[in-house]
């Protein structure tokens, strides 16, 4: 009987995902992030451990593997491929399995048309489309400096410094503030800003769910950082739609990673919704409903010249079981006291 492997790896999660040929999932693994631009040796490590539970699960070898797919965050250029199949290598992946990026199988997971845009905001940011014809196209990706805002490594630090502002008189009072002093374990912002800065801490990438909490309150500067955040994504998509010529055509826009599809209530995807009905009028904008590594395995099946049925498919978007990965250790101020 044959297998295949689906793996989406961010840059706080790893998720693997084993099934047979009909679809039926056998196995599946969790582990930390997998992303080799936040640590090579971690990523593999992950990789390593997510791969193996679903294998154990399945009751399986690596050898009875027909054909595995690995959606990585960092897959973004050919830098990134010469790090990562060496990488795979080591783990014991040397043949059939193929590397794209995550935005690939996210767009893969959202949409029954072989083209399309993923755009992701989970702990970075990403968009990427593929044509009719097969081209792609990726925009962003690779940080701040680049051209990208936020995701959860930077709307963390939006949310901070904002109640920083706030205490220090250049904004008005926001509902964040004791909201992150919750989180961090601080009494005041005065203990918190000293501290911060005589231990040269950085902020948890969990401090951005704070702003969806202020949001759903009408926090005014919560609002305003999301709303930045989906305006900042409207131009990438923009940018993918506009490089592929896909203006007139109908497709979707799958919205994908923690903060889109488990966060906003409209303050992220409104920019984004806004912009397409003037750039691509025929696009629709969906939220991904499945794990993105569903996307990974259904492309692992293909690849293996497998016709995923409508069976299979309504069989593996019933498939919800993987719990989020909580992010270690940074929560809370006794934790840093630790590290």
């Amino acid at each position: 009987m044959s297998y295949y492997l689906g793996v989406d790896a961010g840059g706080t999660k790893t998720h693997a995902l084993i099934s047979d040929a009909e679809g039926r999932i056998v196995g599946k693994g969790m582990a930390g992030g997998g992303n080799h631009q936040n640590g090579r040796e971690s990523a593999r490590r992950n990789l390593d451990a997510a791969v193996t539970e679903a294998l154990r699960q399945a009751g399986i070898e690596r050898a009875q593997l027909a054909r595995s797919c690995f959606g990585l965050a960092g897959a973004d250029r050919q830098a990134d491929f010469d790090i990562l199949h060496p990488l795979l290598g080591s783990i014991g992946f040397t043949e059939r399995y193929d590397v794209v990026c995550d935005t690939i199988i996210g767009l893969r997971a959202g949409t029954s048309r072989p083209y399309g845009v993923s755009v992701i905001c989970g702990t970075g940011v990403n968009c990427a489309g593929v044509s009719p014809t097969g081209d792609t196209y990726q925009c962003g990706g690779f940080s701040y400096m680049y051209g990208d805002f936020g995701g959860g490594g930077g709307l963390n630090v939006e949310a901070f410094r904002t109640v920083i502002r706030s205490w220090d008189g250049r904004e008005g009072p926001t509902k964040l503030t004791p909201l992150l002093l919750q989180l961090l374990g601080y009494p005041t912002v005065e203990a918190m800003f000293h501290d911060y800065l005589d231990r040269s801490l950085g902020v948890p990438t969990d401090a951005a769910r704070l702003l969806f909490r202020a949001a759903a309150e009408g926090d005014e500067a919560a609002i305003r950082i999301l709303t930045h955040q989906g305006e900042e994504l409207a131009l990438s998509v923009k940018a993918v739609i506009e490089r592929l010529g896909m203006q007139k055509l109908p497709f979707d826009v799958v919205l994908a990673g923690s903060l889109l599809t488990r966060g906003d209530h409209g303050w992220i995807s409104g920019p984004i919704a806004a912009m397409l009905r003037e750039a691509a009028p025929r696009a629709s904008l969906v939220k991904l409903d499945v794990e993105p590594v569903v996307g990974a395995l259904w492309s692992a099946l293909e690849a293996d010249r497998i016709d995923i049925t409508p069976d299979m498919y309504a069989r593996m978007r019933q498939h919800r079981e993987f719990d989020e990965i909580a992010i270690p250790n940074l929560s809370r101020k006794e934790d840093m006291d630790h590290d």
